[in-house]
């Protein structure tokens, strides 16, 4: 119950982090703010795997250890 409510928080944390695409001027400014707000999501989306991957390790590593005190 612990792991899931902090893999909720980790979740909803990545969540409400607020997309700061930088503010650029000139000709290109609205493709140079589109590609630094596309790299930004693209980190946000790594970051979550990342977490999703940790959080699904510690749970084969609790089932596992369950299954040996069970035996």
């Amino acid at each position: 119950m612990k792991r899931i409510f902090i893999f909720i928080l980790l979740l909803s944390w990545a969540w409400s982090m607020p997309a700061n695409a930088q503010i650029f001027t000139g000709p290109d400014s609205a493709r140079r703010a589109q590609k630094a707000a596309d790299k930004q999501q693209k980190a946000q989306i790594k970051q979550q795997r990342k977490a999703m991957k940790k959080y699904q390790k510690a749970q084969r590593k609790a089932t596992k250890q369950r299954a040996r005190q069970h035996s």
